[in-house]
This record gives structure tokens, sequence and C-alpha cells, in this order.
């Protein structure tokens, strides 16, 4: 296997073919190896994890106790199994980095790309490697080949990201966007009405169909399935370059809901890895359907062995389309090697039960904030079109106002980041009923 650090060394040599000869007799270790002087992880010792036991799993979070942490989703914990794996590559690293990466590179990356697919009940080629969710879309919307007069349809309802990625593909290349709306109510949205306006929106020139699964400003999960199956209809008889391609972002879905790509329909899917997968910060994925990944082009230099193997010997990277559409370059690469450690734990807990308890949580705060008089729930109360997600005003505060008071009151929340703010609610597994109870009884305390 081509490695960065075997490519570029036999480049310096001037012989490919004698590093072939090399690597014949090269296995990559199935554990990370340290060099001499590494010394120990740097972690202290994961607590043992019962996957069965919630109060196990929420055990396995280093956050401050006594707070009901209700905002965790926005930017992840590490649960126990990823900070030692982070520890033990960083001191790996901090003693020797050449040799670190040396050693361990192949056999780590590997790991990663087959947790990834495991999860995502996929092939690890389908899947490009980034940093966020907001690289993943620069990466796809600047990527996707497009032709003058070509058309981006997205909804009023997606965040900064996909609203930005799309305004600078159409200032670079003068490509039309247009946003369309799906509901006018999000507590009152329905499945039919978002999938028939979606459908009568795609026009004869409309290429891109960028919509995100849950919507972080209101909490509402679209029917992406569905959604699906409307571009699939406007797809007959379509030629292939004149098909439309269904993106997704799902970061507020991924880790939550049990359901895979290929299930959902979409053509891609882009998430973070450090919010409701509780993955190493600064970790995300691009996933692709065969079919569609050749109507993109990678934006940045891949590092795999096969890109840069080709330019070695002066041909044209021929690899399988997720790495090769991988960012290149150094990174932050103890982070990157966690990952599989986070797809390990949602695996040992079963994403089936991850998406029950996080709707059961989700349900029981919906209900006790819908029948209090003085606060209005915009997320749906429907499990079908919500997830973890619980958007509302209370009376008489700005988000910001209440997400403060109820800080006072040691319960974490979190205010919308759109021109019209929420409060919002995340319960996710590192919660139990006492948060919910806890978080009830402060907006309570409100009035």
């Amino acid at each position: 296997m081509l490695t960065r650090r075997r490519v570029l060394g036999a480049a310096a040599g001037g012989a490919l073919t004698t590093m072939a000869a090399t690597l014949a007799a090269c296995d990559p270790p199935s554990q990370p190896s340290q060099p001499s002087g590494a010394g120990a992880s740097g972690g202290a010792a994961a607590p043992s994890l019962d996957p069965s036991n919630w109060a196990s799993v929420r055990a396995q979070f280093a956050l401050t106790p006594g707070v009901s942490h209700l905002a965790a989703f926005v930017f992840a914990s590490h649960p126990a199994a990823v900070r030692a794996a982070i520890d033990t590559h960083r001191a790996g690293l901090d003693a020797d980095p050449y040799g670190y990466i040396g050693a361990n590179e192949a056999a780590l990356d590997k790991a990663v790309a087959t947790a990834a697919a495991a999860y995502l009940q996929t092939t690890a080629e389908q899947i490009a490697f980034t940093d966020s969710t907001t690289m993943g879309l620069g990466l796809l919307y600047t990527g996707l080949r497009l032709r003058a007069g070509d058309e981006l349809l997205t909804t009023e309802h997606d965040f900064y990201a996909t609203h930005e990625a799309l305004r600078l593909r159409q200032e670079r290349d003068g490509v039309a966007v247009r946003r369309v709306r799906l509901y006018d109510e999000p507590a009152t949205a329905n499945a039919e009405q978002i999938v028939a306006r979606l459908r009568s929106a795609i026009g004869a020139r409309t290429r891109v169909v960028a919509v995100t699964w849950v919507h972080s400003g209101t909490g509402v999960k679209l029917p992406i399935r569905g959604l699906a199956d409307a571009v699939a209809e406007a797809n007959r008889g379509r030629a292939e370059p004149d098909r439309v391609l269904l993106c997704v972002d799902g970061v507020h879905g991924f880790g939550i809901e049990d359901a895979t790509p290929e299930a959902l329909g979409c053509d891609f899917l882009v998430s973070g890895a450090h919010k409701w997968l509780f993955g190493p910060r600064g970790t995300g994925v691009l996933w692709g359907r065969v079919e569609a990944w050749p109507r993109l082009t990678p934006v940045i230099p891949s590092f795999t062995g096969d890109s840069i193997g080709a330019w070695l010997e002066g041909g044209v990277p021929r690899g399988p389309a997720g790495p090769a559409a991988t960012p290149g370059g150094y990174h932050s690469f103890e982070h990157r090697w966690a990952l599989a450690e986070a797809f390990g734990l949602h695996r040992a807990i079963g994403t089936v039960r991850v998406a029950q308890r996080t709707r059961s949580l989700a349900t029981a705060l919906k209900d006790g904030l819908a029948a209090m008089s003085g606060v209005r729930l915009h997320t749906p109360r429907a499990p079908e079109l919500s997830a973890g997600i619980v958007c509302c005003e209370v009376d008489g505060y700005r988000s910001r106002e209440a997400v403060a008071r109820l800080a006072a009151a040691k319960v974490v929340a979190s205010a919308t980041p759109y021109a019209t703010s929420y409060l919002r609610f995340g319960p996710s597994i590192v919660n139990d009923e006492s948060d919910v109870e806890a978080a009830l009884k402060a907006v309570r305390a409100l009035f």
C-alpha cells in the first residue's frame, strides 16, 4: 500500500519501481505502533462500557456533572474511547512524527474507512473524509460538473453553509440558484406538502437539488426518501448529464437516525462527525452514490497512493472516487484516526437504539413544552418529521436571553443561528429523563 511517507520517499529517490518492490514485503501493522520513547497514551483509562446501559454510555463523556447538557450536539464532547485514541496518536506523533506516520498511516486510514463504511452500510470507495459539514458542502457544490444555464435548486430553510456554497458557485460560474419554500409553519409541516412543493419546483434546467435532512433552525426533518422519489420522477427520460442530483446536508440526522444513505435514496450525503456522532472535532464525511461520483471533480489534490503514484509516473489518477475527493496535505491525524472509535461506539450501542433513545427524550421534551402556556413549540410533534432538535419560543424572552437564564439553572441550551432565532434543545445519548425534567422545570421558572 502506498503511503504518504513511502511515496514521497520514493520520489526523492527517483525510483517508483524500486519502491514497489520494497512495499511488497511491507504489510501495515494491525495495531498502531509507537516509536521508541513515545510513552503512554497520556489519557486516563476509559471507564468500562456497557452499551445496553444508558448510564454507562453517559459515563463515557467527561461533561461537567450536575449540568443538563442539551446542546452537546452543537460541538461534541469526546467519549472515552475517542479521547484515549487521540491521546495515543498524539503521543506517538509528538515523540516521532515521521516514524509514527510511516509505521501507522496506512493501517489507521484503512481502519477509519472500514469503520465508516460499516456504519453507513456502504463501501469505503464511496466515502471522502473532510474536516466538517461546511468543508464537505464546499467540496461538493464546487466540484459538481455543471454547464452554463444549469440550475441548482435549494430551499429557504437551509443553513448558511449551503446557501453560501451555492452563492459562491453562482458567482464563479454564473449558474442559476433558486430557493423553494417547502412549508409555511414548521410545527404543522407535513410530508405530502413538502414533497409536492419540491416536485413542482424542479424545472427542465434543474441539475442539483440541495436540501438539509434536519433543519437546525426549526427541527423539521425532511422526508428525504419521498424527495428522492420525486427527483427520480423528474429524471425519467433525462440523459445522464441532465439528471437531477439529490444532495443532502445530513449533519443533524447523521449519528442519530437509523437510515443509511442508500435507504434515503440521495446521491450525495454530507456530514460532520463532531455533532450527533460525538466523533473527534474537525472530522466529517462526504458519501456519494457510485453512479453519482463521475459528476464531481475533486477540488483539492488527494494524497492517496493512486493519486501521487500516477503523478510520479506522469499519468492521471484512476483510483476510487471517495478517496480521490478526500483533501490531501497534512491534517489533524490524531483526530481523523480516532474517528474509528466514534463509529465503534455507535455500532456497539446499536443505531436503532440510539435513534429510539433520542426520539424518546425529544418526544418527552416536546410534550412538556407544548403543554406550557407562554411557550410556542416550532418543531413538529410527529417523530417522522423531527429528530433530536427541539425549537421553541418563550413569551417575553429573546432566544439568547432564555439561553442565559437556563444556563444559570444549569441547563445548557442554544439559540438557533438564523435571522429569526429560537430557543433550541438537543437531547441525545449523553442525556437521560432527568435532563428533560430539568429543562422543563427551568423553562417553567421563566414565567
